[in-house]
């Protein structure tokens, strides 16, 4: 198509770049910051902030009030935001709180700290609930004085003004009266029920804090406070009785602990039943991690020890029964509330936590507590052995129906794939791994139990224009479909699937860019040609790591070493040994040129141990299978060259280069 020369293009100079300032990122993607469905998460980082005070040992009333004209306040009776001038910034620290974003008192985690133990640390809570506001009143009580500020889409209207408190005043505290934009929320309406949900489990964890909402439109108060904590929340919410009397404990380290900070540890109540729903929360520092993590992951394995230890040492197991995490862990219910000094949290609402230290820091004290009680209750601990021992059968049995319907016809396996030996779908997994030398250490590490390993060579056929009956012709493309045992089918076809082999189909590849475009292509081969695995959520992407931080021993702790996935976390790990007094120089980055240079123990603590590894599930997305396939065909189709180059010209720059 011929140009119009009268036209000009546009230009690329110096005025062409665009700085935002202030909250101007968290206005113009504000699902980078937030949830954007409703505004309850801007609310939760005001009560969080609430919350910290509480958990710091300052204040014990949290107070919140859904208005008739849409805005909610939040007050407490903690210590209050300073209002002087900060001695770097010369503004007060108030205004800088609410308008900057990370700016926030729980940064410092040192001596001397304001908050040792919290939830909001990315400084970027009630920043971005400022900016999200049409408008936001702060007034903050302490010495004697009174501060209010006001503020509009994140702007200040109304300045610091001062008064002397007066009869009627607090003697500290903050309220937060805050007006959500709608036009930031798909819905502007508050889910009341899950915010009561949230205020009710703030209390169970703050036993002798009152929580109070009120709804001025119904007059409806709701006031909740507990002084029996983790025990009668549990015992509200089972929906069955349990077959023990419920586990509940507490360990926390104390200054002298070797591996933990001074106050790092856990509090849980877990219930078995045999029926019902498992009734199952988890917080870190009072945040409510609904999609688990490490914390959780600690809870598993040390509940599983320590059932596992006083099955050997009864001699309970019957002969030809393997016991698994998940046979004691099918029908536990629990509430577990960590406490991490230094949280790394998946995404910014915190909905996950990643530390890897929290798996140890929580099993460390979950076991032996166990191991000791069950050994005291030697006959509620015989009835716990039996719920599990029945699991694992009913597991075992399960695996063997579904090898007896596969008949004698089995084609044969792969020789380069080394198997697994549980046949247990909801257990077991291959990974697909870029390299011999990848595929050895891989081998050496996996558990043999449930992890199969199947080494590629090279790089795999682009199969997007790949007809069907063509594609057996690549070993390397045969030898998955044949290990995975499952036949090539297209979207509207109605495949076999009681042919297949592993519950999960992980790809695993080096954390670099040739890594990268190994991904692509087998992802473009299950998208093509096995797509019904993919919608049924059987295809994952395993997630290595590109750095390993080797960090001394310092004080009482011994040396460690830690991994990072990106520069990103590489930054943090680094941050954090700064905060812990490590001189620069102390601690050696090594990057991983690939899979080939990590051993075997490297390659399980980082990438195949499913309670430290980052294992990303396959799905479409926003997308629909169309629009998607769309996409591929420009990416991947031989003669899509011209619809190629646009896609680059038009999202070249939201590409990382890795030089």
């Amino acid at each position: 198509m011929a140009t119009n020369p009268a036209v000009k293009p546009p230009e690329y100079v110096e005025g062409s770049i665009r700085v935002l300032k202030g909250l101007e990122p968290v206005k113009q993607r504000p699902g980078m910051y937030t949830r954007t469905d409703n505004p309850l998460h801007v609310i939760q980082e005001v009560l969080d902030n609430s919350a910290d005070e509480a958990l710091a040992g300052h204040g014990k009333k949290i107070r919140v009030t859904l208005h008739q004209d849409g805005s909610i306040s939040i007050e407490d009776d903690g210590r209050g935001i300073p209002f002087g001038l900060h001695p770097e910034e010369n503004a007060p620290v108030i205004e800088l709180v609410f308008t900057r974003l990370h700016a926030g008192g729980k940064f410092d985690k040192g001596s001397g700290g304001a908050y040792s133990f919290s939830g909001g640390l990315h400084g970027v809570g009630v920043s971005v609930t400022n900016a999200l506001a049409k408008r936001l009143e702060a007034t903050s009580y302490r010495e004697g004085q009174v501060a209010r500020l006001v503020f509009a889409g994140g702007d200040v209207i109304e300045p610091l003004l001062l008064r002397p408190a007066g009869e009627g005043d607090r003697k500290s505290g903050l309220t937060v009266r805050v007006w959500p934009d709608a036009k930031y929320f798909e819905s502007a309406v508050l889910p009341t029920h899950e915010l009561a949900h949230l205020l009710r489990s703030k209390a169970v964890l703050m036993p002798g804090v009152t929580v109070t909402l009120t709804v001025e439109k119904t007059r409806e108060v709701q006031t909740w406070a507990y002084k029996g904590g983790l025990r009668d929340y549990l015992m509200q919410e089972l929906n069955a009785d349990p077959v023990i009397p419920l586990f509940e404990g507490e360990g926390f380290a104390d200054a002298g602990h070797d591996s933990f900070a001074e106050g790092e540890g856990a509090q849980w109540c877990v219930a078995f039943t045999e029926d019902g729903q498992p009734v199952r929360e988890s917080y870190v520092n009072l945040i409510p991690t609904s999609a688990g993590g490490t914390h959780e992951s600690g809870l598993r394995d040390g509940l599983f020890t320590a059932v596992k230890s006083f099955i050997d040492l009864h001699s309970l197991l019957p002969k030809g029964v393997k016991l698994l995490p998940e046979d004691v862990f099918a029908r536990a219910s629990y509430v577990l509330s960590a406490r991490v000094l230094d949280p790394q949290f998946q995404g910014q609402i915190k909905e996950r936590l990643n530390s890897r230290d929290a798996v140890r820091l929580v099993s460390s004290f979950v076991r032996p507590a166990l191991e000791l009680w069950l050994n005291e209750h030697v006959e509620y601990g015989k009835r716990l052995a039996e719920l599990a021992i029945r699991a694992a059968q009913t597991r075992q049995r399960a695996g063997q129906k579904v090898e007896k319907r596969k008949g004698s016809g089995v084609a044969v396996l792969p020789g380069k794939l080394t198997d697994c030996e549980s046949k247990d779908l909801t257990y077991n997994e291959v990974f697909l791994v870029e390299g011999d030398s990848a595929g050895g250490s891989a081998k050496m590490g996996r558990d043999k139990e449930s992890q199969a390993i199947l080494p590629l060579r090279g790089k795999v056929l682009n199969t997007w224009e790949v007809e069907r009956d063509r594609l057996f012709a690549n070993t390397e493309i045969h030898d998955i479909a044949v290990a995975i045992g499952v036949d090539p089918h297209g979207p509207a076809d109605t495949p076999d699937l009681s042919g297949l082999r592993y519950g999960k189909i992980c790809i695993l590849s080096d954390a670099d860019v040739d890594g990268s475009h190994i991904q692509v292509l087998l992802l473009t081969l299950f998208f093509r040609h096995f797509p019904k695995l993919i919608e049924a959520g059987h295809v994952f992407v395993a997630r290595p790591p590109l750095f390993r931080v080797d960090a001394p021993a310092r004080g009482k702790k011994p040396a460690s070493k830690a991994y990072a996935l990106d520069e990103g976390e590489l930054t943090a790990i680094l941050d954090k040994l700064r905060k812990e007094g490590v001189r620069e120089s102390a601690w050696t980055i090594s990057r991983f040129k690939g899979l080939g240079e990590m051993n075997a123990e490297q390659l399980w603590d980082t990438t195949l141990n499913p309670d430290t590894r980052r294992l990303l599930p396959v799905q479409l997305g926003a997308l629909d299978f169309l629009q998607t396939e769309s996409l591929i065909t420009k990416l991947m189709g031989k003669g899509e060259a011209a619809a190629r180059r646009e896609l680059m010209e038009l999202h070249g720059d939201a590409v990382e280069v890795d030089i």
